[in-house]
């Protein structure tokens, strides 16, 4: 049968408790009964712990009853026999009683060490016992027949005390019962009295009965023991069953490191402990740069590896004051403890940055990844583990936006801005759409026509409550509350409305986020009002930036088709941005390509610049696609652009947005200055 990869298979039950002598029996077999149990520790180590508590009695029992011969037979016996082997009896048995009473709970733990305890003490005892038995047996010559009693009678006795102490140590009593109980049988059933004889004989049934019953009791002490040790070993496996559950639970599986709920669990401990002693504490995000683009072009499979290969760069920092976990996707976390200062934190970042600054492997192919930092500081930017967390979030979304690939620290700016976003998040909330929103259209212009040929649609906001709020604080804010779909949806029917009035020929150039692609509900509003606007769809270009498809490239590939298929056309926006936009032009069917003004700003002094825009000019012919330069702010961007090829123009050079009311005043003045323009075209 063939094996599958991860398949697991139930683990064999245990074998059965080992049931000494065999079903059936009332006693152990006689293998059992005289071997030591080496291949059962958790019973031997049972045996032991009983024996320690009843070895002091039989050593007891030994020094009371030698004690007893000695006193009775020294004047009579010979030195030796009278003093000499008793007192050296005695002081065996003192000193082993001495030793077994300090350790009354035996510190031994190994298997070895168990078995050989058990060794010695069967070894000392039956030859303690031993000598014993044959001590008092010498005395017999010695003395009238009341010390030959006794001698009887203090043999039997301490022979059933140690058996009875020594019950656990199945071997050291049988063996001591008949090295001592056969000898004092042979002797006292050959004596001539009668009385001797009979003692002997209920001396000898009453060891030889007491010991069966004391095997069958000892037999169920063994089988207990195994119960209890198996119980203990099952609730043990069952821990450590639980044990790797959690550990499980806490552990991210693709990359080894801990997961986001090891993550928060540990910097809630970690904050309490700051806390407690009056420390700093850290929380440290970082998001890699460029990873997007791995999994889009070379597929998961590959951006899983990139995960595994950053994830073992990143375990090199852990340390007993920094702890690591990924949180998702392309993000980690990371708690530092010791952060006594600003410069420690800069230091961590510039260390996750160096490792991460080699190219990782994708494929056949190496890949350069970076990260954005954000940080917040215990208990600067917050009191608890949440407010830390999102306070380090906003620092490294900051930085994204405004400061990629750096460290960025949460300041009291942020705080501000902070306090400002919830403000207008909740204004947004109870806005007016219909009411409040408005657009602002800035013309594209054909410069060598010297004619408008299209407006851009920017939307603008102007709360009741907070007077004018800029887009980019309300377009993140629409999309975080999903309200970017109504808000699209009434912005472009007042587009459509004021596009409905301008000359044919002039196109309406409108931006869709991500979040809107993927609304399968918006995409079906957008349509219907495309098809009720009395715009024709060729004049209505839809803008899509490379950060909109990152979403869901699919979804928004299908809704792309279905705005083509009403006729519209595409852009793709802010050109030359991203990582992967060459793959997009690719794979998209494009009408039209905007350069990202971030290429404009030294246009007329850079030469990289320049040779950026003249490649992307140059696919844009190659491919027929118009392309779109914006951002132009200046009469010498306008020239130089002018002069490698551009030839639609949109930016403050030509005119900043206006209102809806100002358009038609601004195609006149436009057209009025149309020799101008050309002139640019013709000069630049």
């Amino acid at each position: 049968m063939a094996v599958q990869p991860g398949q697991t298979f139930p683990r064999p039950p245990p074998p059965p408790a080992r049931k000494p002598g065999g079903a059936g029996r009332l006693l152990p077999s006689w293998r059992t009964i005289l071997n030591v149990p080496a291949d059962e520790p958790a019973l031997a180590a049972s045996q032991l712990m009983a024996l320690s508590y009843r070895a002091p009695m039989l050593y007891l029992t030994i020094i009371v009853n030698v004690l007893g011969l000695t006193i009775t037979h020294a004047a009579i016996a010979p030195p030796l026999l009278g003093l000499v082997l008793p007192g050296g009896i005695i002081l065996i048995s003192l000193l082993r009683l001495i030793g077994w009473h300090r350790r009354q709970r035996p510190g031994v733990h190994d298997e070895a060490g168990i078995l050989h305890q058990l060794h010695i003490a069967r070894l000392v005892v039956v030859g303690l016992g031993s000598c014993t038995g044959a001590w008092a047996l010498s005395l017999l010559p010695y003395g009238n027949a009341y010390q030959q009693s006794q001698v009887e009678l203090g043999i039997a006795l301490t022979l059933i005390s140690c058996i009875v102490c020594l019950i656990y140590l199945h071997s050291a009593a049988i063996m001591l019962g008949i090295i001592v109980g056969l000898p004092f049988a042979i002797v006292f059933l050959r004596s001539p009295h009668l009385p001797v004889v009979i003692t002997a004989i209920t001396a000898l049934v009453a060891m030889i009965t007491m010991t069966l019953v004391l095997l069958r009791n000892a037999s169920d002490f063994n089988a207990l023991s195994r119960s209890r040790n198996e119980l203990k070993r099952r609730q043990q496996e069952t821990q450590r069953l639980s044990d790797e559950n959690l550990r499980l639970a806490n552990l991210d599986p693709l990359t080894g490191l801990p997961n986001r709920r090891s993550f928060f669990a540990t910097l809630e401990q970690d904050r309490r402990q700051a806390e407690q002693h009056g420390q700093n504490l850290a929380v440290v995000l970082l998001d890699l740069d460029r990873f997007k683009s791995v999994n889009d072009i070379h597929g998961h499979a590959a951006g899983d590896r990139l995960l595994t290969q950053i994830a073992v760069r990143l375990k090199r920092l852990v340390s007993e004051t920094v702890f690591i976990a990924r949180l998702g996707g392309d993000e980690f976390g990371a708690v530092l403890t010791d952060c006594p200062h600003e410069t420690a934190i800069f230091a961590f970042g510039a260390a996750i940055q160096q490792q991460l600054a080699g190219p990782c492997i994708v494929g056949d192919r190496l890949a350069t990844i970076g990260c954005s930092i954000g940080v917040a500081i215990y208990p600067h930017a917050g009191g608890s583990a949440e407010e830390l967390f999102e306070r380090a979030d906003y620092a490294l979304h900051h930085g994204k936006q405004t400061r990629r690939g750096e460290v960025v620290l949460f300041s009291d700016e942020h705080e501000i801005r902070i306090r400002q976003t919830a403000h207008a998040e909740e204004a947004l909330r109870t806005a007016d759409l219909e009411a409040e929103m408005w657009i602002a259209f800035q013309p594209i212009v054909d410069v060598p026509a010297g004619r408008v040929i299209a407006f851009e649609a920017l939307a603008r906001w102007h709360s009741r409550e907070l007077g004018p709020v800029r887009p980019d604080i309300f377009i993140p804010l629409a999309e975080r509350t999903q309200m970017i779909g109504p808000l699209t949806c009434v912005l472009l029917r007042k587009a459509l409305a004021a596009a409905r009035q301008w000359p044919d020929g002039t196109n309406l150039c409108f931006n869709l986020s991500g979040q809107t692609l993927g609304c399968i509900q918006t995409m079906d509003k957008i349509r219907q009002l495309v098809r009720e606007s009395g715009v024709p769809a060729a004049r209505i270009e839809f803008e899509i930036t490379e950060t909109a498809l990152l979403e869901d490239f699919d979804l928004a590939m299908e809704a792309l088709r279905a705005l083509r298929a009403l006729g519209a056309r595409i852009a793709l926006d802010d050109f030359g941005t991203g990582f992967s936009s060459l793959g997009y032009v690719h794979r998209l069917t494009l009408d039209k390509i905007k350069i990202d003004k971030s290429f404009i700003g030294d246009i007329d002094v850079s030469s990289t610049a320049s040779s950026i825009v003249k490649t992307i000019v140059a696919l844009c012919h190659n491919l027929n696609l118009a392309c779109v330069v914006e951002g132009v702010e200046t009469e010498a961007q306008l020239r130089a652009l002018l002069a490698l090829g551009c030839r639609y123009i949109q930016g403050y050079f030509i005119s900043p947005p206006v209102p809806e009311e100002m358009v038609s005043r601004l195609m006149a003045r436009i057209a009025s200055q149309a020799a101008d323009i050309k002139s640019f075209a013709h000069t630049g």
